[in-house]
């Protein structure tokens, strides 16, 4: 059995960093000071997961893992291709539809269900996107308000994910309250609804990772807020059209998804940083459909924009609680 073989065969401890994982040169500037195997807070859009065993430094790096696309090899995005004001009227369009939606009320003894399909990078930190296999995962978000250490329960299944079929807790390393980090659907609610003041709110609520803009850093972290959870329709609506007021969002008209869905995607460009993200949209009901995360990173000698990751997600239910599984919904 290999070192890594070895470590991922203990008993894990799953933490939740502060920021958001998918930027995974700056996770593994994180201070490494444990003796067991850990993840990173996945994201509500379950952006890409890094699995960081804080026993070696050096291992880390090889053992960081993001989403990815086929097994075949890296694949080249193509750049957006539409305008800012053409973004800003789909997220509109897209907010209005989320107001329609039917309210579901999520009480804090119960948890929120998510099944996503996912493909991930099982290269290593240093070298080039190596594919892997589609696979599920499943997550289970505690609504207590806490402060809680642990916030929720993820489950992966299929070839290539990371410790199949294992219920693994959601930890970290000091209790959380009911916030950014720790989303529930009463703080959800209690957010501005007006687009100007959840967007000032949101500015001083995201955490900029080294060369990222504070945009970006909005950007992203409505991503994970809008993907992963259940919140009200006014809410949801005041999120997409937080992110319409974004200066640089763009619309690409045809973005695939995890599950091979045809979408219309929302992306938000910033040249100085090594990702970008996607979101995929429904075209007709314009509902949300998963996402794509793009890097460029000529330290790894990716020198041309890849596409490193992608989601869909399948079922989002609310349920007693974790382990528990709703019946299977048609996928959209």
């Amino acid at each position: 059995m290999s070192e890594a073989e070895e470590l991922l065969s203990t008993p894990a401890e799953w933490d939740l960093p502060p920021e958001r994982h998918r930027h995974f040169k700056d996770v593994l500037m994180q201070q490494i000071d444990h003796d067991t195997a850990v993840t990173p807070r996945r994201s509500r859009f379950l952006r890409p997961a890094v699995l960081v065993p804080l026993a070696s430094a050096a291992l880390a790096g090889a053992l960081l893992v993001t989403l990815s696309v086929d097994g075949r090899g890296p694949a080249t995005g193509p750049a957006p291709s539409a305008t800012t004001a053409g973004a800003s009227v789909t997220l509109n369009r897209i907010a209005t539809a989320a107001m329609a939606s039917d309210t579901v009320r999520v009480r804090d003894y119960q948890f929120v269900y998510v099944r996503t399909l996912v493909r991930e990078n099982m290269g290593d930190f240093s070298g080039p996107v190596r594919l892997g296999a589609l696979h599920t995962e499943e997550r289970w978000t505690s609504q207590e308000p806490g402060p809680l250490r642990v916030t929720g329960w993820i489950k992966a299944s299929g070839k290539d994910a990371i410790m199949p079929d294992q219920m693994l807790p959601i930890e970290s390393p000091d209790p959380r309250p009911a916030g950014v980090d720790h989303p529930t659907y009463r703080w959800l609610a209690s957010l501005p609804t007006d687009p100007d003041a959840l967007l000032a709110r949101l500015r001083k609520e995201a955490r900029p990772a080294e060369g990222e803009s504070r945009d970006q850093a909005v950007f992203s972290l409505i991503g994970d807020l809008i993907g992963g959870t259940i919140m009200p329709p006014a809410n949801a609506a005041a999120f997409y059209k937080a992110a319409a007021k974004l200066p640089g969002v763009r619309e690409i008209p045809d973005a695939v998804d995890a599950a091979g869905r045809h979408g219309i995607a929302i992306t938000l460009d910033d040249t100085g940083f090594a990702t970008r993200d996607e979101w995929i949209f429904d075209k007709e009901t314009l509902a949300l459909l998963g996402s794509r995360f793009y890097v460029t990173d000529p330290d790894r000698g990716i020198t041309t924009e890849t596409l490193f990751g992608t989601t869909a997600v399948m079922q989002t239910a609310v349920v007693g609680g974790k382990g528990e599984v709703p019946a299977r919904a048609a996928a959209r």
